[in-house]
């Protein structure tokens, strides 16, 4: 870390804020029209009994879920170990299947694994398969700690871009605030999303929350909300080993990373979040408990949530007023340092913001819903741009931010520019907590 200290105190002889206003940037950058949906309906290399669709999730300090899909009866039983064709552990957990209309899913099996040792590769096959073997790493227990970010991903060429430069560089674990596949109804989707993300999804662990295009409620037909997200990605909302209050719902849950150092909040967009709502009510606890851990609390807290609370695209305008309506002072009370969202098909950064004014003390705000999906690209802005929109850019890409230290993230998002990637913002976040003026235990909940 000899460079990266060296980096920061080069940095920091200049600023370890965000820029100030007056350098709002609207990016004129043109970006190629929508590419098409990827054809990914089969595995022609699977037999009924082979593991497709793999993805992991964390589950507390020390455990992985890992889930998969098969077409026929397999065992739901992950065998895994740290060398390659060595499995001397072995778990079996449960299999589930869902009906929509007239579809009807594969065997979907998932089973959790652990305790497992942290910054670690571990090798694994599902269902006894000997034709393939899985891999992944473990989170760091410590910083640094990356994430890569990436909001409204799908299924098309642009997707797949994101993809490889996602691939082309080491992170740690993989957020996704809301609309996954964009099966829309059309439950194949889920299953040719499901193989597309996998050579990515099975080797780090994969976080997500749901978005609009999740929800897939029909009159009569299927009157339940995110039946195939709840079926397929199931996240740690039940987890009773984390410092974190259970949430009682897949929609919306916590988890902390390096330790604690990092604590990550996923919202519900398409949930109640009203005053009353059990989703508000956890929020409340979790972040108390988050800010009662005296020696242990968190250096960073970061949410993620669909509809994006601070919007000028004239896309979507609007439609996450009553969200922050409901939980802006949630989140500024409890020193959340970065909230970040979808749903807009477009880049946007914000500096430090609580009702609709610069804040030193509230969250810096990043719509980041440009991962490749297939409904193209928001490229009307609000114009002139108001002040507190730093820089926004209609292009596909993705995020990375790099936890260095207790004090300090560096946020960088990368262009998807004509399929090679291109850091298009870049801005150094100094954690709140860090910040005398803005010390969470003088907000307490």
């Amino acid at each position: 870390m000899g460079n990266m200290a060296l980096l920061l105190l080069i940095v920091a002889a200049f600023t370890l804020s965000l820029p100030p206003a007056s350098l709002a940037v609207t990016s004129p950058y043109v970006r190629p029209p929508p590419r098409e949906t990827l054809s990914l309906l089969r595995d022609d290399d699977a037999d009924g009994q082979t593991p497709q669709q793999v993805h992991i999730s964390m589950v507390g300090p020390d455990k992985m879920r890992v889930s998969w899909i098969t077409e026929d009866d397999a065992p739901a039983t992950v065998e895994y170990g740290t060398t390659s064709g060595q499995y001397p552990f072995s778990v079996t957990g449960t299999t589930t299947t869902y009906k929509y209309v007239l579809y009807r899913s594969g065997n979907i099996h998932d089973a959790i694994i652990g305790p497992l040792q942290p910054d670690t590769t571990y090798f694994y096959r599902c269902s006894s398969d000997q034709s393939r073997e899985f891999s992944f790493r473990t989170p760091p227990a410590t910083l640094p700690f990356t994430f890569v970010i990436v909001g409204d991903l799908g299924q098309t060429g642009w997707t797949e871009s994101t993809l490889q430069h996602i691939a082309a560089a080491d992170y740690d674990v993989l957020l996704l605030p809301g609309d996954l596949s964009y099966a829309d109804f059309i439950q194949t989707r889920w299953d040719s999303y499901g193989r597309l993300v996998s050579p990515l999804a099975s080797a780090r662990p994969w976080m997500v929350t749901q978005g609009n295009h999740e929800i897939e409620k029909l009159p009569v037909l299927e009157p339940k909300s995110f039946k195939a997200y709840n079926a397929r990605w199931r996240m740690p909302y039940d987890d009773h080993h984390s410092h974190s209050p259970p949430s009682g719902s897949n929609l919306f849950y916590s988890f902390d990373v390096a330790g604690g150092a990092v604590h990550v909040v996923m919202l519900g967009s398409y949930t109640d979040f009203a005053a009353s709502s059990a989703q508000y009510n956890w929020l409340r606890r979790d972040l108390a408990a988050v800010n009662d851990r005296s020696s242990t609390a968190a250096a960073f807290v970061v949410a993620l949530v669909h509809a994006p609370l601070y919007n000028t695209n004239e896309a979507h305008k609007g439609e996450g007023d009553a969200m922050r309506g409901a939980m802006e002072d949630v989140l500024y009370e409890a020193r959340v340092d970065a909230v970040f969202a979808g749903h807009v098909h477009a880049y946007e950064r914000f500096q430090r913001v609580y009702a609709g004014k610069p804040d030193p003390c509230g969250p810096v705000y990043v719509t980041i819903g440009d991962g490749g999906n297939r409904e193209g690209l928001a490229e009307k802005f609000v114009d002139p741009q108001p002040a507190i929109s730093e820089f926004r850019e209609a292009s596909f890409g993705h995020g990375r931010m790099e936890v260095v230290n207790a004090t300090h993230a560096l946020w960088t998002w990368h262009r998807n520019d004509d399929d090679e990637p291109v850091v298009a913002d870049q801005v150094w976040i100094t954690s709140l907590a860090a910040n005398p003026a803005c010390n969470r235990n003088k907000n307490k909940m």
